[in-house]
């Protein structure tokens, strides 16, 4: 892909960028906005927890089958034509959620809004590579990082608000003009920046590539939600798509044109950040998803409430993602990452002794801690990594660690639940009387513990892992040489 062929004098970034970033915000916001809405939706259509979990599940799902071919799209279509076909389905999807009489058209509403997404985020990341020299590159990813932490760290409390106030519907009323006018915003301002070489579409590893995420992804989802890891389903699920992907890679290193170029994983500050992207997910979702459901059912705080408390912590991983960026480009990844490391493990063992006796201030202060400790991470451990990739490798490296945190996102929430699940039953099966209700919080108290154990675990395996980073020298960003 020369992408250098451009006329990079000409190109006005900051219109490009503002449009990139408005639209990714309104896209992670109606994400993660929907979480807290869950069990609002269950009495409002009549279904069960594990059918109101498809709303999340199919999200994901869409997005793990469909970033994988985002290397490809982006080679196949201007950056117009695919920043357009991103709002277009965003809008529709929105829309259609907003107007949803029934859970199928809301989980049909989903998809779309999904697809929209799985465009947008691969292009949002490859234009800022491509844009930006490698040397200023960890300030704008910072901000990248602003919109995609500060969007689903304000959703759930957005969310909770309009719920107690209006109703779900608004949850998806609210940000369909801001995303016309980014649509409008982006149809005037938006530049190609890349040259469109076309490669050949091979149809087979697009069939593997969907099969073999798809199943990953559906596989652990069905685990985390109802079905346990004994359930037919997820065990098929999980072997289908393992097989397909030991298949798709196989036929990615056989090709002359790969679907994904998996030449990439030859660099190892790409893969170490791999490693740090993977277990950061991994940590961040299961602890979002654990947290929230802890302070409701555990402590007792309504959605708004329990959103509100999550909401310094958020704003504050947000605001320091543009401050981690230009540490990064001063001192390189190693001096924020590795602390980082730290404060996430420490925070989340303090975490693992959560009780009903636990103050507001406590989680407030610990989560905000959390949300530092993974700013100092994220980005850093990102940027250095695709900073070691050639010019023409930048589609397919962010199509690999898009695709990976979507798989990371499933087997993280999935082993927590399941572990959380564990932990209360092994409570319960100690106890005298276990169907008095009494127990159920204490037992529910347990399971979350060894969840927060399990993620503290998690993150000192990445601690190990980032005694390994080196900060990648750049010679010539425009043509992506390194040594």
């Amino acid at each position: 892909m020369q992408s250098t062929a451009i006329n990079q004098e000409k190109i006005r970034k900051m219109p490009i960028l503002i449009a990139l970033l408005l639209s990714g915000f309104i896209g992670m916001f109606s994400e993660t906005a929907l979480n807290v809405a869950l069990s609002v939706l269950m009495d409002a259509l009549n279904i069960t927890p594990t059918t109101a979990q498809w709303l999340t599940t199919a999200y994901l799902l869409t997005l793990g089958i469909l970033v994988p071919i985002s290397g490809l799209l982006l080679q196949r279509f201007t950056t117009r034509q695919l920043f357009i076909a991103s709002l277009a389905f965003s809008i529709i999807g929105t829309f259609l959620a907003a107007a949803s009489p029934s859970f199928g058209f809301l989980l049909i509403a989903r998809v779309v809004q999904a697809m929209g997404t799985a465009l947008l985020l691969p292009l949002l990341f490859n234009t800022i590579l491509v844009l930006i020299p490698a040397e200023k590159r960890g300030a704008a990813m910072g901000m990248i990082g602003l919109v995609i932490m500060v969007a689903p760290a304000t959703g759930p409390t957005i969310a909770g608000l309009l719920i107690e106030n209006l109703s779900w519907h608004w949850i998806f009323w609210l940000p369909l003009p801001f995303l016309v006018i980014a649509l409008i915003f982006g149809m005037i301002y938006m530049q190609n920046i890349t040259e469109v070489t076309k490669p050949a579409i091979d149809w087979f590893s697009i069939l593997l590539s969907t099969v073999g995420f798809g199943g990953v992804v559906f596989g652990f989802s069905s685990a985390g939600e109802a079905e346990g890891w004994s359930n037919p389903k997820v065990l098929i699920a999980i072997t289908v798509g393992v097989v397909s992907l030991v298949l798709f890679v196989w036929r990615q290193l056989t090709m002359k044109q790969p679907l994904m170029d998996l030449r990439a994983f030859k660099y190892p500050m790409f893969v170490v950040g791999l490693l740090m992207i993977f277990i950061c997910m991994m940590v961040i979702l299961a602890a979002m998803l654990i947290l929230p459901l802890y302070l409701q059912n555990g402590q007792g705080f309504s959605p708004f409430k329990a959103g509100l408390m999550l909401l310094p912590g958020g704003l504050i991983n947000g605001l320091m993602s543009p401050l981690m960026g230009r540490l990064f480009d001063k001192y390189g990844p190693k001096w924020l990452v590795i602390p980082g490391l730290v404060i996430v493990a420490a925070t989340l063992w303090l975490f693992a002794g959560i009780n009903p006796a636990s103050s507001v201030v406590f989680t407030i202060v610990l989560h905000s801690a959390l949300m530092i400790g993974v700013s100092m991470v994220f980005m850093p451990a990102q940027t250095n990594g695709i900073n070691q990739l050639p010019l023409e490798l930048y589609p397919h490296g962010t199509a690999i660690m898009n695709t990976l945190q979507q798989v990371a996102g499933a087997v993280g929430t999935a082993l927590a639940i399941s572990i959380m699940t564990a932990g209360s039953k092994s409570y319960l099966e100690s106890v005298e009387n276990p169907l008095d209700p009494v127990h159920l919080i204490p037992a529910f108290t347990q399971g979350v513990q060894h969840a927060f154990i399990f993620a503290t675990a998690l993150a000192i395996v990445g601690l190990v892992i980032a005694f390994f980073l080196k900060r990648v020298v750049v010679r010539h960003p425009q043509e992506g040489s390194m040594h």
